[in-house]
This record gives structure tokens, sequence and C-alpha cells, in this order.
């Protein structure tokens, strides 16, 4: 199952899920290219373990497992698969 930043996270990228993420799947960090033009951070489910402690993590409820994204964000994970596939 792939978890999926939705839209509380525009223009938020707080990195607080970054922090605790324990491989590092949360892109783009506060270190790296394009964060700062970025509206939003994106998990690579490829990378993602599927731990959830970046759900607890996120302090504006942006992350979902996608089974259980709300009906209203569903986009977003199409948003997030085009992120990585457009990055490689």
């Amino acid at each position: 199952m792939a978890y999926v930043i939705a839209e509380p996270c525009i223009n938020e990228k707080d990195s607080s899920c970054v922090e605790v993420c324990p491989v590092d799947c949360i892109h783009p960090t506060p270190d790296e290219d394009g964060h700062e033009a970025a509206r939003q951070l994106f998990i690579d489910p490829e990378e993602c373990i599927d731990c959830d402690a970046c759900v607890e993590a996120c302090p504006v409820d942006a992350i979902y497992p996608e089974d259980l994204l709300p009906e209203r964000w569903a986009d977003y994970a199409r948003i997030n698969a085009e992120h990585f596939a457009n990055a490689q």
C-alpha cells in the first residue's frame, strides 16, 4: 500500500514527516533542490515501507494510506505518482 500526501500539505511543507521517516522516502526535503519551488511534499511509493510514522508526525493531517484517501483528495494519488514518474 502506498501513502499519499494530500491538499493540506499545499504550501505548508512542514518537514516533521521527513524527520521521522526511517527510509527517507519523502521528497523534496528542505536540503534538496526543488524544495522551495515545490508546493507540497511527496512520498516515493517504491521506497516507502508503510511504517505509518509520517501519518502521526504530520501536523496538518495531510498523509493517508492510499486506500483511505478521502474522495475529495483522490487526485493526489495521481499527482504523487506523476511526481515520481517525472523525476526518473
